[in-house]
């Protein structure tokens, strides 16, 4: 199972005033990167439409890597790093569409919420096999740099 990447242009409206992509575009990026993979895991839109139960994300950590500019293509790669009964661990790295360089990383925790009562919930049994198998079948991929980095002065 390969996830969908996400390409996009660099907008103009997502430039900053140091000549470079937002850091909030980023963010915008690797949201619509999260929505492209929940489909695929059958967790996004129609799950949450035919069921009642979504996923709130709950921590991010995001790297900027290298400033990208107007009109540069990227591309963003999903990761899917592991499933509990009630939460996904994932990953994405942006990449400039033209070098290949690496210009940002994102990694993430969310939570399944049952929307009637707005409260963390289990994962049904048939979605949580569904994300176990989908975490195995990636199991052998290389992990992206930057997965569990936490924030800290160097010292």
């Amino acid at each position: 199972m390969d996830f969908p990447h996400l390409e996009s242009a660099v907008l103009p409206e997502w430039i900053d005033a140091n000549g470079h992509m937002n850091l909030a575009y980023y963010v915008v990026l690797f949201d619509q990167a999260t929505d492209l993979l929940y489909d695929e895991l059958g967790v996004g839109q129609a799950y949450r439409d035919a069921t009642g139960y979504s996923t709130f994300t709950a921590e991010t950590h995001t790297l900027y890597e290298r400033e990208v500019r107007v009109g540069e293509r990227v591309r963003v790669v999903p990761y899917l790093l592991g499933a509990d009964a009630k939460r996904l661990h994932y990953f994405h790295e942006m990449f400039h569409a033209k070098s290949g360089h690496r210009v940002a990383a994102q990694e993430l925790i969310a939570l399944h919420i049952d929307l009637a009562v707005r409260r963390v919930a289990p994962f049904p049994s048939d979605v949580f096999a569904r994300l176990q198998h989908a975490v195995r079948a990636h199991g052998d991929r290389p992990m992206p740099n930057g997965v569990g980095r936490r924030i800290a002065m160097p010292g």
